[in-house]
């Protein structure tokens, strides 16, 4: 072999192992070791928790903003988070499904760069109150379409489109994933309560989440007086 064939085996050499390194470390940035049925700490942005933090009743779930089926239990979830706030930990993770929702990982971003403004909930609202306005927007029209949502919602504009590059919002998605992905999620919404897993149908019939929620809180606390059932939404049909 002359100098000229060892030279290129060497970069051939040096390119495949720089590539596996390269993936090593890509894999280790969004892997999830940890505990996902409890809210999630680590990182610069720890998980996004409405209502109790006492995770005796825990509602996990994954969800992508340009889901149809999420934004059917947006309503229904809403009001049954909102009503047992003070007994139900809910903890919403982003799992874009980007091979089918192009805009989905945008808006995914747009959330959690909201966060850094304490803005997480307003902007996940607006995300799926305005679903059908952005899904289909082009990707050079995103960033002013979801900075006008922020301003909206009483964020600074501009830090909000910085915040859109961050490499912590980066990472805090990839971390909701990898939990995911851990957690044997495949499509959205799929919500765990008390870290069993809900998905198929069930995920999307609000009456029966409804009916799982109260009795895991009845369990949690056997002395509350609760208040009635909020209406819930039919189940959605597939």
């Amino acid at each position: 072999m002359n100098k000229t064939k060892w030279i290129i085996f060497a970069l051939l050499v040096v390119a495949v192992f720089g590539g596996i390194i390269y993936m090593s470390k890509t894999n280790d940035k969004s892997s999830f070791t940890g505990d996902a049925s409890k809210i999630i700490t680590d990182g610069p942005i720890a998980d996004q928790v409405y209502g109790s933090r006492d995770q005796k009743v825990v509602l996990i779930e994954y969800g992508d903003y340009q889901c149809p089926a999420c934004l059917s239990m947006y309503t229904p979830v809403k009001a049954m988070t909102e009503q047992y706030k003070d007994k139900v930990t809910f903890i919403f993770r982003n799992f874009p499904l980007t091979n089918i929702h192009p805009n989905a990982l945008a808006a995914s971003t747009a959330a959690e760069a909201a966060s850094l403004q304490g803005k997480f909930w307003e902007m996940h609202d607006k995300l799926y109150e305005t679903q059908d306005d952005w899904k289909s927007v082009a990707v050079d029209k995103r960033e002013a379409v979801f900075a006008g949502y922020a301003s909206e919602v009483g964020m600074d504009a501009e830090k909000f489109k910085a915040d859109l590059k961050s490499a912590d919002v980066a990472a805090k998605i990839a971390r909701d994933r990898a939990a995911g992905n851990k957690a044997g999620v495949a499509s959205t919404p799929t919500f765990f309560l008390n870290g069993e897993k809900i998905d198929g149908t069930n995920a999307v019939d609000a009456q029966v989440l409804q009916e799982m929620l109260l009795d895991k809180i009845k369990a949690a606390y056997p002395e509350a007086v609760l208040p009635a059932p909020s209406p819930t939404a039919p189940p959605v049909q597939q």
